[in-house]
């Protein structure tokens, strides 16, 4: 097994606006959502991950639409494959936790920690059985049975937001 180092696509934040909670994305479908969800990165000093492939080329073009200029003040890593991307965070030794429609658990009933990465997945199919077998909590939002899901930008954003609050890193930021 060879080790593994992603690569980062932005300068590193500033020590100061580090948070110690990350993003991560599976395998993204659309560039708006992945350049949305580097501009909440960016302000909220959150680092994404980027799990390959995605579907579309991931480069500054296609991400400037949903990122805007926040783009260039995110810290984002490229992961070449979900394998990689275990083999990071295993040897970080950061929890990963689950966004899913497909868990009972709700995103506001558990406790989150210092460290986790949160995972969304593909905005056409989620993640596989066996990604979701991998995480060590599975979450949800609770919200109306007859709605199918939140997009994944949302979604990140509500459950990162209480992340950081349980964890007491939004003081962090002010």
């Amino acid at each position: 097994m060879r080790h593994y180092t992603p690569r980062c696509c932005a300068t590193r934040l500033p020590e100061e606006f580090q948070i110690s909670l990350d993003l991560a994305l599976y395998q993204p479908d659309i560039a708006q959502n992945t350049g949305s969800m580097l501009r909440l990165g960016a302000c909220l000093g959150v680092a994404v991950h980027i799990i390959h492939p995605a579907g579309f080329p991931v480069s500054r073009q296609t991400l400037k639409r949903g990122g805007l200029d926040y783009v260039e003040h995110a810290e984002f890593h490229i992961h070449d494959s979900y394998e990689h991307f275990t083999q990071w965070r295993e040897s970080a030794g950061r929890r990963l936790v689950l966004l899913t429609t497909k868990s009972s658990q709700s995103a506001y009933a558990v406790q989150y920690q210092d460290g986790d990465v949160l995972m969304v997945g593909r905005e056409s199919a989620g993640v596989p059985d066996s990604v979701a077998n991998g995480a060590e909590l599975r979450v949800r939002i609770p919200m109306r049975q007859q709605m199918r899901s939140l997009n994944v930008a949302m979604a990140a954003s509500l459950v990162l937001g209480e992340a950081l609050r349980q964890t007491d890193l939004l003081q962090l930021l002010q």
